[in-house]
């Protein structure tokens, strides 16, 4: 078993520094808004906050501080890979989201949860929102949409990867949005059960800015 591990860890760490290949790019696309490259520097202050994280997923038991957390590695498999990008700058937040290694042309959910990733899926906490719904579980659309929390529900390609992404004009209030939770199918909309995606399948704990 720890040599199976070794290996998805290996196969896992190869696809994301693929993914991640495009970060510096993509740090430029998010903080302008078009594909044009970042000052060579910028002074105190000036430049976007970053937020980048990588990792590969893996069970609960088996996870070392900063792995990625998968629930049901059958949706989920240990080694997949995820990557997470945020930019930050003059009221507006931007996330990429980047996944390697699931499975093939299936559709997940996923938002920005408010706590970190912990051994069981409900330690995530529930969804961030800008503006907090008084009525928790918020499942109330005029508070569970795109616009007041960050979805990020995607769908992957023949080989299993998949890329999206959210810009919201606001940002994360300080310690309270920490971790990118992987959802079983696609958000819903309508009332009553606005907000909802499914069991939590895995999670990826990210300090955003």
């Amino acid at each position: 078993m720890q040599a199976v591990a070794r290996t998805a860890k290996a196969v896992a760490r190869r696809r994301v520094r693929a993914a991640l290949a495009v970060v510096p790019a993509a740090v430029a696309l998010l903080a302008t808004g078009a594909a044009v490259p970042a000052p060579a520097a910028a002074a105190p202050g000036d430049g976007p906050d970053v937020v980048a994280r990588e990792a590969h997923f893996l069970p609960p038991a088996k996870a070392a501080p900063g792995d990625g957390l998968t629930y049901d590695p059958a949706l989920v498999p240990v080694g997949a890979g995820v990557n997470v990008l945020e930019v930050a700058r003059d009221g507006r937040t931007s996330i990429r989201l980047g996944l390697t290694g699931l499975l093939p042309g299936r559709t997940y959910g996923a938002h920005v949860h408010t706590k970190p990733c912990g051994a069981t899926p409900d330690l995530a906490g529930p969804h961030y929102q800008d503006e907090p719904d008084p009525v928790q579980p918020s499942v109330d659309p005029a508070y569970a949409n795109p616009e007041n929390e960050v979805w990020l529900d995607f769908t992957t390609d023949g080989r299993g990867n998949a890329y999206t992404s959210a810009r919201q004009d606001w940002r994360f209030r300080a310690g309270e949005a920490r971790s990118v939770v992987v959802h079983e199918h696609a958000t819903m909309t309508h009332p009553g059960e606005a907000g909802m995606a499914g069991a939590r399948l895995a999670c990826l704990s990210v300090p955003f800015e």
